[in-house]
């Protein structure tokens, strides 16, 4: 089991949130926090952005998942974009977890 941190927006965070209170009878495993903060110098399009902290048994799935939504919902248009996001996940989880933060950004590029 991993713990992952994921830039989200507020409206995937209040979905996050729901989802969370209906399935609070699960076990600790699907459990989120919003208690992470992104570093002071990201500005941009994901300044507005909060984080998630997430426990995982696929980190891989769970950023490249968290990626693409970020994508969709902020709607990133260039690679200044995709840079600030690479850098707050980079910025945000262990580096245990950056080998899958990479291999997800990765497979995006290739899909």
């Amino acid at each position: 089991m991993n713990i992952v941190l994921q830039v989200v927006t507020m409206d995937v965070a209040e979905e996050l949130n729901k989802k969370q209170k209906k399935k609070n009878s699960q076990k600790w495993k699907n459990r989120i926090s919003f208690s992470a903060s992104l570093p002071d110098d990201v500005c941009g399009v994901f300044a507005g952005s909060i984080c998630a902290v997430k426990y995982s048994t696929n980190p891989f799935l769970d950023m490249r998942k968290s990626i693409l939504e970020m994508i969709q919902y902020v709607g990133v248009c260039d690679w200044e974009d995709i840079e600030e996001l690479v850098y707050c996940y980079i910025a945000l989880n262990s580096s245990e977890t950056h080998e899958s933060i990479r291999d997800a950004f990765l497979s995006l590029s290739s899909a």
